[in-house]
């Protein structure tokens, strides 16, 4: 029997995925293997209520195969939202691969992961994301067509790091106006942490506006090499939570507005790329409108890299990608003032109108 060969000490991995928190409902989780790649990959796709599945696939050298899980799981609703609030004919999916991408990453890895892309038929769409390239796209493109963000040598969209950071942008304008009556970000000092792609590029507009920016990351050569070009502050203390500032925007992973960091936080505006940067959306939401910091929905304000890559599914230019991209502003403004009227968190706001679309969609669907 069963019972006879589970160790007590293995109970509570009786459902690895139905029994995970993170678990809302997804449609699929693939769960990707090859001996001689070394490739360990996790496949979400949470919803395809509105189309395929299109998400990024992620890179990361974690700790185990359940915060594998975790991440893909958590990741993978988000894109479900983040195209059902942005208005694209999409669903949500991400994928995980475990490993350290500096090292571990080769063409052989690629490809095969690909082939796995490739074996679903065109139900989840992959794309760049944390650990990787435009070129790496391309090594998948040359297996599977189910991919987005490949070179523009390749017919594609390119790299969608700067548009999510336009994106981000408007994000933190709108924020602000609905904070301060004004989205003139001149003298306004903003913490970013994380500089990656998107970081920087973050970075970049805002001293264009004449921000003034203090900038956090794990890889000093990268801070010293940032903080030369645009002219930035570098962080040198031990708790940039306290520090008071007007914005604070998280670029990095997720969860940094935890328990342990929200009734720390001094900033008056939360706006920043990472995904689920609320640890409890519910609980850290409700923290945050109740302590009047206003929160830009991360998967609102980050979705300009969803919107570039869709742009090579429907053919739209390079106008249309900025001008969606830069009604992120209109948007999230929307957002939260619905939030304000109705006395709801952002958070609430934006899945409201996420969801009923999605609901919307569905009862057409059933007819």
């Amino acid at each position: 029997m069963i019972s006879d060969i589970i160790n007590s000490n293995d109970l509570h991995k009786v459902d690895p995925v139905f029994g995970q928190l993170s678990f809302d409902n997804h449609e699929q989780v693939v769960f990707c293997n090859d001996k001689d790649t070394g490739l360990k990959a996790i496949i979400g796709i949470h919803n395809t209520v509105l189309g395929p599945a299109l998400g990024g696939t992620r890179m990361w050298n974690y700790k185990n195969e359940w915060e594998a899980l975790n991440d893909a799981l958590r990741l993978s609703r988000g894109m479900t939202y983040k195209a059902a609030i942005t208005g694209l004919n999409l669903g949500g999916g991400k994928a995980v691969i475990i490993g350290d991408a500096r090292t571990q990453k080769t063409p052989e890895l690629m490809k095969r992961f690909g082939e796995f892309v490739h074996s679903l038929s065109g139900k989840y769409i992959t794309a760049e994301d944390v650990g990787m390239e435009t070129s790496d796209m391309d090594l998948v493109r040359s297996v599977t067509p189910y991919v987005t963000g490949i070179s523009e040598a390749q017919g594609g969209a390119g790299n969608p790091s700067p548009i999510t950071a336009y994106g981000v942008y408007m994000g933190v304008k709108a924020a602000c106006k609905f904070k301060f009556g004004s989205d003139d970000m001149e003298d306004k000092k903003v913490i970013v942490q994380g500089i990656g792609h998107v970081g920087e590029s973050l970075v970049e507009h805002l001293t264009d506006e004449g921000a003034k920016v203090i900038i956090d990351d794990i890889n000093p050569e990268r801070l010293y090499d940032v903080a030369k070009k645009y002219g930035v502050e570098i962080y040198e203390g031990n708790d940039l939570y306290s520090e008071d500032v007007d914005v604070y925007a998280p670029c990095a992973l997720g969860a940094t507005i935890n328990d342990e960091t929200i009734y720390r936080i001094k900033a008056k505006v939360i706006a920043g790329a990472a995904n689920n940067q609320l640890a409890n959306e519910d609980v850290h939401g409700k923290i945050l409108q109740e302590r009047g910091i206003v929160y830009a929905p991360d998967f609102l304000i980050n979705a300009g890299g969803i919107i570039n890559v869709y742009a090579e599914l429907e053919g739209y230019d390079k106008k249309e990608i900025m001008r969606k991209t830069e009604n992120i502003f209109n948007t999230t403004l929307e957002i939260l003032e619905n939030s304000k009227a109705n006395n709801m968190t952002a958070h609430q706001s934006a899945m409201t109108i996420a969801e009923a679309r999605i609901a919307e969609r569905k009862k057409e669907n059933a007819k």
